[in-house]
């Protein structure tokens, strides 16, 4: 199947060095040479690049490996096709517009039991499961929150109820995100890292490449790695349950619940 990676930052960051182990599994070290893409919320919106080459082929991604574009939430993908044509407009990950923000939206699984839903506001331009889920779960949140977005807490709970419907029907990993909060659900597989006072160094387990993040980072920097599998041999990945969703912003976990007028944010040291 595909793989996910995606990235939510406390300020602008690059996604450099875990997307150089990524690109790997884009035909060198995984099977997954069936395009790759990667979408960037910045304050100027999300800019979205996609290739239906291999990730390890691809002009594009060297272009990115030696100009890595900084971003506070970042979604890349590289897909193996299971259900549609190699074609870019099959090529993860997707955008699409709701309650005037621009939404990305990469899957990993496959949904063999489900027939999509048709919505006259969102369709698929390619034929992919992945992306009619995409415009479902866009079209149903519409449909529950038509006067605009809801508070936090509810559209959470919305995402979950959509999600795990959806995910009734077959598997249903995927990264969602608004350019200010970054949604992770797992079905079979998903890991996250925060990354955070006191850096250290990383080594990626898919090539021969290290960091020492505390040359690259301040204090208050905090990153949120999110990765269908670790990328790092040396890093505290934590996997996800299956069924759970998470949400990240700042470069934080945020919490599931919490006492009226409590801070949403979960920090680690």
């Amino acid at each position: 199947m595909c793989q996910l990676l995606a990235m939510n930052s406390s300020k602008p960051a690059a996604l450099g060095f875990s997307f150089a182990g990524f690109a790997e599994r884009g035909g060198r070290t995984g099977e997954h040479r069936d395009g790759w893409g990667i979408a960037f919320h910045s304050s100027e919106g999300c800019t979205l690049l996609t290739d239906h080459l291999a990730a390890i082929d691809s002009p594009l991604a060297r272009q990115l490996h030696e100009k890595p574009v900084k971003a506070r939430n970042i979604v890349a993908h590289i897909r193996k096709a299971t259900h549609g044509r190699i074609a870019p407009e099959n090529t993860h990950p997707f955008a699409r517009t709701l309650w005037g923000k621009t939404w990305s939206f990469a899957h990993n699984g496959e949904l063999k039991a489900w027939d999509a839903p048709q919505h006259d506001d969102y369709h698929a331009e390619g034929d992919t499961d992945s992306e009619q889920a995409f415009c479902h779960l866009l079209a149903a949140l519409h449909t529950r929150f038509p006067d605009g977005e809801p508070a936090r807490a509810a559209l959470r709970t919305a995402i979950t109820d959509i999600a795990a419907q959806i995910a009734s029907n077959g598997t249903f990993n995927f990264i969602l995100s608004d350019g200010e909060l970054l949604y992770a659900h797992c079905s079979t597989h998903l890991h996250y890292v925060i990354r955070e006072y006191p850096f250290s160094v990383a080594h990626l387990i898919d090539c021969e490449r290290s960091i020492d993040f505390r040359q690259h980072n301040h204090l208050d920097d905090r990153i949120a790695v999110i990765a269908t599998h670790p990328l790092t041999e040396n890093e505290a990945w934590t996997a996800f349950a299956p069924g759970e969703l998470k949400v990240f912003a700042g470069g934080a976990l945020l919490q599931e619940s919490a006492p009226k007028g409590a801070v949403y944010i979960q920090i680690s040291y």
